[in-house]
C-alpha cells in the first residue's frame, strides 16, 4: 500500500468494503481515547497515548485484502472474556474484522480503556 499523509487519505484508499469498517471503527477509538494521537505511523493508522506519533501506542487499524485488523499494543495483557483477541507479536493482540457487524462498541471500548490505562501507566515511569 502507497504511504499516506494522514488517516483520511489512507481511509479513502481503502476498497469499500474495508472502508466501511474502519471508518465505522474510528469514532469508537476515539471516543475511548479522548486526547490520544491519531496519526499514521510505520503505514497504519495508530492511536497513541504518549507525548507524539508512536509513542506509547495504544492500538492500530490495518487493511489487508479481505479484512481489518484492529490490534492492541498489550492485547495480550488487557482481560478480554469474549476470547475474541489472538495473540501477535511481543504483547500484541488483534481481532480481524470483515464486516461493520463483526464490531462490538461495547466490547472494544473496555479493550481499548484497558490498553489505554497500560500505556498511561508505562508513559508514567
Amino acid at each position: 500500500m502507497a504511504k499516506f499523509a494522514n488517516v483520511d487519505d489512507y481511509l479513502a484508499a481503502l476498497p469499500e468494503d474495508l472502508r466501511e469498517v474502519t471508518v465505522a471503527l474510528r469514532p469508537i477509538v476515539n471516543a475511548a481515547l479522548p486526547g490520544s494521537i491519531e496519526a499514521m505511523y510505520h503505514g497504519s493508522p495508530t492511536w497513541s497515548a504518549g507525548e507524539a506519533a508512536g509513542k506509547n501506542l495504544v492500538c492500530l487499524v490495518k487493511a489487508y485484502s479481505s479484512y481489518v485488523t484492529f490490534a492492541l499494543w498489550k492485547g495480550q495483557v488487557i482481560d478480554d472474556p469474549s476470547g475474541r483477541l489472538e495473540a501477535s507479536a511481543r504483547e500484541m493482540a488483534h481481532v480481524k474484522l470483515r464486516s461493520v457487524d463483526e464490531i462490538d462498541a461495547e466490547l472494544f471500548t473496555g479493550w481499548l480503556k484497558q490498553a489505554r490505562d497500560l500505556e498511561s501507566t508505562a508513559a508514567a515511569r
